[in-house]
């Protein structure tokens, strides 16, 4: 066998049904291979966007997701997927070819170091020099990536190690792996969680936070939640995680989250932090962050504990395990009066918009939610819109809403739908952008079109980069730099067509209730693009540099003076 024909032979191990890439010189030995494979590739018009598509794979299936690029820029254009898979822990492999072993180091044609440039926006990396390393490394890297904190992994194969020839037995293989170095905790300290029981039962007003972890273990989040009565708060990774419309849920907290949610933080006497980084952008002002309450911190990765949030209760291990264990040792919470605080901020905030003005981002999500039903899976470009999504579109099942949440990509929304639609077929997918983020990766029209995947681009259309416009009229002295786009923005509906999908503009909110059951109905590729209001901001927001007690509450002010 070939290098290259161990390679997709050992994805068919792996039980891979789908790749994404693109091909080129340094790999074009596996793409041979690929010919005669049952393997089903899905060529992307861009590297970057393949990498997202197979994130989104992960995100949407819990099965790994691959994607392939040749060496030098191929591979460089991974960069960005690989760091918002790093960020957003989605277990993925990819796969590079590289320059004859022979040229490495020299400068040659499309050569890069890839080992060293992907070194630090991969959970592990390798640069195979040895056909017969190729099993194990395939092995090692299929373990590495969904392991433990899932996250991305590279395989970097030099052209002559793809066109080598090894008289093997793959099946006489032996497939486990051992990796001394690498042993996540997954069990959680017993005594850990006695204490973690004990600061629970004693708290009056406790609340559970549940991040990205809570997609792999939403049955046993749902079963601690259910049993205690404790609040629950998703965090932008978490939404899905927890049902968003469950009387406990609080909605999402941070910069953008909901009144309620950053009044819990502030005033809570106890955090249950399940599978969250505790990110600035959730925490705000670390020093103003939940000042009064005890943390019990749940994680698999042990980095995360205490690293921006004192842990004062801190367990290691998978929320599989923990959360159960935690669960036995409690009962329902005596939380009556914390309830009787919180529905009273409920009750006042609500999501609420003006509709005194054309036609808004918000009402346009709202009609996207109540048009498409419960099953729909839920991607998002970066900017006002995913805020908005995330708040008014929550999805109630895992794996539902896809979104690049640490590193904010843009570009991403586009890429990520076809990812999902690739990972769970027939689903409705719906991706929600703006009409700057989608344009970063608007070529990946053609790779719908090409499979007639059944995705909804919807774009809402303020004519400007929405989100730097907030800013810059909140702390920049209206001072508009660099952000318009409404002059040079393509028609997109006649884009649409051009890449031979259905494609409509938008003016009004009459057009758009008439027109989006049609849409939805016929089952095929579209592209809406809703033209709205230039000047909507996003409300709440805490400022950079605040904290979560400090929010600007803006539309979402109650009609009534606060007491």
């Amino acid at each position: 066998m070939t290098g290259a024909e161990i390679v997709i032979r050992m994805l068919e191990r792996h039980r891979v049904d789908v790749v994404f890439g693109h091909p080129g010189g340094a790999i074009m030995p596996i793409y041979d291979a690929i010919y005669d494979a049952d393997l089903r590739h899905v060529l992307v018009r861009h590297e970057q966007a393949g990498a997202h598509a197979a994130d989104a794979y992960y995100r949407a299936s819990g099965r790994p997701g691959v994607v392939m690029a040749t060496s030098g820029p191929g591979a460089t254009n991974l960069v960005t997927g690989l760091a918002t898979a790093m960020m957003d822990s989605s277990a993925m492999v990819a796969i590079t070819g590289n320059v004859p072993t022979s040229l490495i180091g020299t400068d040659a044609f499309q050569e890069a170091d890839v080992y060293g440039i992907t070194g630090p926006v991969t959970k592990h990396n390798f640069l195979v020099k040895r056909i017969e390393d190729l099993p194990r490394v395939i092995n090692e890297a299929f373990h590495i990536a969904t392991t433990g904190r899932p996250g991305p992994v590279l395989i970097d194969i030099p052209k002559d190690v793809q066109q080598a020839s090894w008289d093997v037995d793959l099946d006489a293989i032996d497939a486990s792996v051992d990796l001394p170095g690498y042993r996540p905790t997954v069990t959680g300290h017993a005594g850990q969680i006695r204490k973690a029981a004990e600061a629970i039962r004693n708290a009056k007003k406790p609340i559970m936070m549940v991040g990205g972890g809570g997609q792999i273990a939403d049955q046993e989040v749902m079963a601690f939640a259910e049993k205690t009565g404790i609040p629950v708060i998703t965090t932008l990774m978490g939404i899905g995680a927890y049902p968003a419309g469950a009387d406990q849920a609080l909605g999402m907290p941070g910069m953008h989250g909901t009144v309620t949610s950053n009044r819990a933080i502030t005033h809570c006497d106890l955090i249950v932090g399940a599978g969250l980084r505790f990110d600035d952008r959730v925490t705000g002002k670390i020093s103003r962050f939940a000042p009064n309450a005890t943390v019990v911190h749940i994680d698999i990765d042990p980095a995360e504990i205490s690293k921006l949030v004192k842990a004062h209760v801190p367990v290691v291990g998978d929320l599989r395990d923990v959360l159960p264990r935690l669960s036995d040792e409690l009962g329902r919470l005596d939380i009556a009066d914390w309830w009787e605080t919180l529905n009273d901020w409920k009750s006042r905030y609500p999501e609420r918009y003006k509709t005194d003005k054309p036609l808004v981002t918000q009402e346009v999500i709202e009609m996207l939610r109540e048009k498409m039903g419960p099953d729909t899976i839920v991607t998002t470009e970066v900017g006002q819109h995913q805020m908005f999504a995330a708040r008014l579109f929550p999805t109630s099942k895992p794996r539902t809403w896809v979104s690049s949440g640490g590193l904010g990509t843009m570009g991403f929304g586009l890429p990520a739908a076809i990812g999902a639609a690739f990972a769970q077929p027939g689903k409705p997918v719906v991706c929600i952008a703006g009409d700057g983020s989608v344009q970063m990766n608007i070529q990946e029209l053609a790779t719908i079109a090409k499979h007639r995947l059944p995705i909804i681009l919807a774009i809402t259309n303020n004519g400007v980069l929405g989100m730097v416009r907030q800013w810059q009229e909140l702390f920049h002295a209206q001072r508009y730099s660099e952000i318009m786009l409404a002059d040079s923005n393509p028609d997109f509906a006649k884009l649409a067509e051009a890449y031979g999908i259905e494609g409509h503009n938008v003016f009004d909110r009459d057009q758009a209730n008439a027109l989006l059951p049609e849409v939805i109905a016929r089952g095929g590729p579209a592209v809406i693009n809703f033209v709205v209001y230039e000047s909507e901001k996003v409300y709440p927001m805490v400022p950079s540099g605040a904290g979560v007690d400090e929010m600007l509450i803006g539309d979402q002010e109650p009609d009534e003076v606060q007491a």
